[in-house]
């Protein structure tokens, strides 16, 4: 199965990016996703289930540890198999 995860932290600071906000982009690109996109308004990841669901708990982890206080999600399946 591959998932694609739209996702934002907060709180948001328009004048420099949060720690956790830093956080996050260092566990999406350091994880084995097949896209991520990473934005100032919210953030896109698209890899095999196993991959997304892992970086998705470490993102968690990671971020309220570094003072996100509100983190949401919404994930698709977008196909099945491997690619």
């Amino acid at each position: 199965m591959r998932l694609r995860v739209e996702f934002t932290t907060e709180p948001f600071d328009l004048d420099e990016a949060p720690a956790h906000a830093l956080v996050a982009r260092e566990v999406v690109e350091a994880a084995e996703l097949d896209a991520v996109d990473v934005g100032p308004f919210g953030n896109t990841v698209e890899g095999r289930a196993d991959a997304v669901l892992g970086a998705v708990d470490a993102l968690l982890r990671r971020t309220l540890e570094a003072g996100a206080t509100r983190i949401s999600f919404q994930i698709n399946v977008i196909g099945e198999g491997a690619a």
